[in-house]
This record gives C-alpha cells, sequence and structure tokens, in this order.
C-alpha cells in the first residue's frame, strides 16, 4: 500500500481508475520506456515497472511529494522491479522540454486539476516525445467539467483510443495516427 501525504493538489488515481488503465495496456509492457509526469504518490509509475517496463522515469516538483515517493519506492524494495526505476525532483514540463522526439514510449499526465495549463503544456510536449508504435501512449487525467473536444484538440496526431469518466475524473489514452 503506497503512502499519501497530504499536499495540495495531490489526488491519488483511483484503483478502479488504474485497474482499467492497466487492463488497456496489458499485463505486459516489457520492453516499453515510460514517463510519470507529476508522480505524487507513484502509482502508475510503480505499477509499470511492476509490468516488466524497461525504465520508468517518475518526476515530481513538490518537495514533500517527493519525498514520500522515495519512500514509497523503498517500502516496494521487498519485490523489486526488473527494469530501471528514476524518481526526479524537478518540474515535468521543464523534464520534457529537454527530452528528444519519440524518446518514450508510454507517459503518464496527471497534474494537479487546479493547474489547468500544466496538462495543456504536458499534452504538447507529450505528443512530440511519445513513440507508441511499441505500445503504450499518452494516458491523461483530466476534471470532468473540462470537454475532451478541448484536450484532443491539444494533441492533433493523436486519437483518444479509450476513454473511461468515474465521478470527477475523466481518463483517457491516446494513440497515435502515425500508425
Amino acid at each position: 500500500m503506497l503512502s499519501v501525504i497530504d499536499v495540495p493538489g495531490l489526488r491519488p488515481t483511483t484503483d478502479r481508475i488504474r485497474e482499467t488503465l492497466f487492463n488497456w495496456l496489458g499485463q505486459d509492457l516489457s520492453g516499453l520506456r515510460c514517463l510519470d509526469l507529476f508522480a505524487g504518490t507513484g502509482a502508475l509509475g510503480f505499477e509499470a515497472a511492476s509490468r516488466h517496463a524497461q525504465a520508468v522515469v517518475l518526476i515530481e516538483r513538490d518537495k514533500k511529494a517527493h519525498a514520500n515517493l522515495l519512500a514509497n519506492f523503498k517500502l516496494l524494495q521487498s519485490s523489486p522491479a526488473p527494469g530501471l526505476v528514476e524518481i526526479l525532483h524537478q518540474d515535468g514540463l521543464e523534464f520534457l522540454s529537454q527530452q528528444p522526439d519519440y524518446s518514450s514510449h508510454l507517459i503518464f499526465i496527471d497534474p494537479p486539476f487546479q493547474e489547468s495549463t500544466l496538462l495543456d503544456k504536458a499534452l504538447i510536449q507529450a505528443g512530440r516525445i511519445c513513440d507508441d508504435g511499441a505500445g503504450g501512449g499518452i494516458y491523461i487525467e483530466f476534471p470532468a467539467s473540462r470537454n475532451l473536444g478541448e484536450i484532443e484538440a491539444l494533441l492533433p496526431d493523436w486519437y483518444c483510443g479509450k476513454y473511461l469518466e468515474a465521478g470527477q475524473v475523466k481518463a483517457c489514452l491516446f494513440r497515435s495516427r502515425r500508425d
């Protein structure tokens, strides 16, 4: 069980949504390079690592949340993941801007809902660096009050392949139109 701390904007992905997401993605993520932006508790990134992702980078800018991520990772080491797991204390948007085109296969984007520009800017960068040819895609969570069409407009070369609405959260797994 991951520890959750009280940090403004931290809203861990629910078990139901996480289960649905990994049913969409499949049980084996071998070979995939994953990014968990705005990682929070790290639930999505750690789950990807447990499913044999080649590498998972969790990025969290909040100092307390980053410390909690490190503590959660230490707890999970009793059953270590086969791939590389890296936890960075850094701004997610800054990290994305430094990544080369098509350098990741699966990107999790679940920023604090009250900071809507974070989602918009992260999506634009994610569309540039994600290569979902080997599986994966761009997974996002956003407030139910937001229109899916607005989100789709930010990723013109992608389409929402899987969609879920649960309570106050919408979730979508985008796939590339390049395939």
